[in-house]
């Protein structure tokens, strides 16, 4: 059977389950059973999958990683300094406008499950008394939660991508990191810019002692942030080390602050089962396309094609980021691809991540847009049309860039 129409069934297969409400990890691994039975159904790929995932450092840098990036969001929730940090914001900035906008950035830059939820309040009381509509309260959102989606070292989806395509994680960043000024910039453009309404908020005049707090909450917040970058750049450190230490190096400086945050609380809270469940099956299934012989094939008639490479990793990613509406879904099945045509490739691994996350933020099976949604009570399509015409910004600034410098 053709290798095409194979991870088209194994993919279709993927979404009807995902409509299903099945976890991401396992309706993968079924897309990955069906490859199995259609390629080599042999209990031999099924062992050598299983014995390569096992014995892959990158297996437990990746899984530790991830674990510790959950430490911190429980470190920095419980312990009061998210909400102080966005008091400190509410404080700072006299304009709703730059309220609404850098407040879901900067939520975004530490992933949590259902973030875009936690988000949603914060934006909803920036703009009260304002006139400003449901769909334009839940787009600004839904799109600045995601702008920093591929240029955070501690996105999940960032620390997974890396980790398949063997790129180092601050080298991507820097990489990419000027495409999330891009999305910024683009968000702003659509959809903050054009509001029209009478600013009621006034900059408050802050005490000493309060100008100290709010300051000391915005360092907290975002200092374990560039440490990690800093750690990861600057000493070459595996993401899972770096965030380590950071997360270890906080609980006794939230002591000293007196915002304790119980041991317990942090790395029993962490044991995200559901979330390391979805990250092995991931795996297991990108070590069976291997073991398979798919990635062999997919390779073999990529570079038979008269297609350049980059016009078809674009497309693959931006069609399974639609379908699947998760990081994690276009990174575990476009990423084996693109590390086997161009190992260690920067500017292959940024098209796929740019490509993918466009797909994800245009598509009802992301479930932040649906969250958002039912927040707000907002309208689907008047909500979701600014987020596509800021995304196609996005992609052709991006894909314009990248010709001329591929072409260079």
């Amino acid at each position: 059977m053709n290798i095409f129409l194979v991870i088209a069934l194994a993919i279709l297969l993927i979404v009807v389950l995902l409509r299903f409400k099945c976890p991401i990890g396992p309706a993968i691994l079924v897309g990955g059973a069906l490859i199995w039975l259609i390629q080599d159904p042999s209990l031999e790929a099924l062992y050598k999958a299983g014995y390569d995932m096992l014995h892959q450092p990158r297996t437990y840098d990746l899984l530790f990683a991830l674990y510790f990036v959950m430490c911190l969001e429980i470190e920095l929730r419980k312990s009061g300094t998210l909400m102080g940090m966005v008091d400190a914001f509410n404080r700072f900035f006299s304009s709703t406008k730059v309220t609404l906008a850098t407040m879901p950035c900067f939520l975004g830059l530490l992933p949590s499950m259902g973030g875009a939820r936690f988000s949603a309040p914060i934006v909803d009381e920036a703009s009260k008394g304002m006139s400003i509509s449901r769909e334009s309260k839940a787009a600004i959102n839904f799109w600045f939660r995601h702008v920093c989606e591929f240029a955070s070292p501690i996105i999940p989806g960032m620390i997974l991508g890396c980790a398949i395509a063997h790129v180092s994680i601050a080298d991507l960043v820097v990489h990419l990191f000027w495409m999330a000024v891009v999305a910024f910039a683009a968000g702003w453009f659509i959809m903050v810019r054009p509001l029209k309404f009478v600013d009621k908020r006034k900059k408050e005049e802050m005490k000493p002692y309060v100008m100290k707090r709010s300051i000391v909450n915005i360092v907290t917040a975002i200092a374990p942030v560039v440490v990690n970058v800093i750690l990861m750049m600057a000493f070459d450190m595996s993401a899972a080390v770096a965030m380590g230490l950071v997360i270890v190096a906080m609980i006794p400086i939230l002591f000293l602050m007196k915002r304790p945050v119980a041991v317990k609380d942090i790395f029993v809270g962490a044991l995200d089962k559901k979330l390391f469940m979805n990250i092995i099956c991931i795996l297991y299934f990108i070590q069976l396309l291997d073991a398979t012989g798919v990635l062999q094939s997919i390779i073999g008639a990529f570079e038979g094609s008269s297609l350049p490479v980059p016009v078809i990793i674009a497309c693959t990613s931006l069609v399974i980021g639609i379908l699947t509406g998760m990081s994690q879904g276009h990174v575990a099945i476009v990423m084996p691809i693109v590390a086997g045509l161009m190992p260690g490739s920067l500017d292959l691994v940024g098209i796929a991540m740019v490509f993918g996350v466009a797909g994800q933020m245009v598509t009802p099976t992301h479930v932040c847009l649906t969250i958002t949604i039912d927040y707000f009570k907002s309208d689907f399509f008047k909500t979701l049309k600014p987020v596509v015409l800021a995304e196609a910004i996005v992609l052709i600034v991006f894909s314009t860039y990248t010709w001329l410098t591929w072409a260079a």
